[in-house]
């Protein structure tokens, strides 16, 4: 079975109004190990990450709940941030749909859209959709859960 895929078209009213992008779910082993190393990352962060959970790869991070990944440092979520971009690609004319290409630097003009690629990626991964960004919705605190389990902070420490 192929892998699952999705377009996303954005409709904000900005600069990059009308883009189409292709998004593309990484391989099952790709996901398993993104999602180890954010799980590793969060506990390295301090976060009390569940013995069910840690081997749950990506699977286990939607269990946990995405706004978890906030408690990470920049240089712990920047290389997991960038690499769910790698799912994404740009369809330059939407007239011709057939023709993608890798994102570049230069493709994405807004930080919404960027916000908006990210979960979309994460929505195809997980299966179900994740919140709206509280910023956008005009709520303010962290993000709802997006399954059963709470998150509580520990002392940072090394992996044991």
């Amino acid at each position: 079975m192929a892998r699952k895929t999705a377009k996303l078209t954005i409709t904000d009213d900005n600069r990059d109004r009308g883009k189409l992008f292709l998004l593309t779910e990484m391989s099952a082993s790709h996901a398993e190990d993104w999602g180890l190393r954010a799980l590793l990352a969060l506990t390295n962060a301090g976060a009390d990450v569940p013995d069910d959970v840690r081997g749950a790869g990506m699977a286990g991070v939607a269990l946990m709940g995405i706004q978890a990944l906030s408690g990470l440092k920049h240089a712990d979520a920047k290389p997991l941030l960038d690499e769910v971009l790698t799912c994404v690609e740009i369809v330059p004319d939407p007239s011709k749909p057939e023709v993608r290409r890798p994102l570049i630097e230069d493709d994405i003009e807004e930080v919404l859209t960027r916000v908006r690629l990210r979960k979309a990626v994460l929505e195809l991964h997980l299966g179900f959709s994740v919140p709206d960004n509280p910023l956008k919705s005009g709520q303010s605190g962290q993000m709802a859960p997006l399954a059963a389990g709470v998150i509580t902070r520990t002392s940072p420490g090394p992996l044991v």
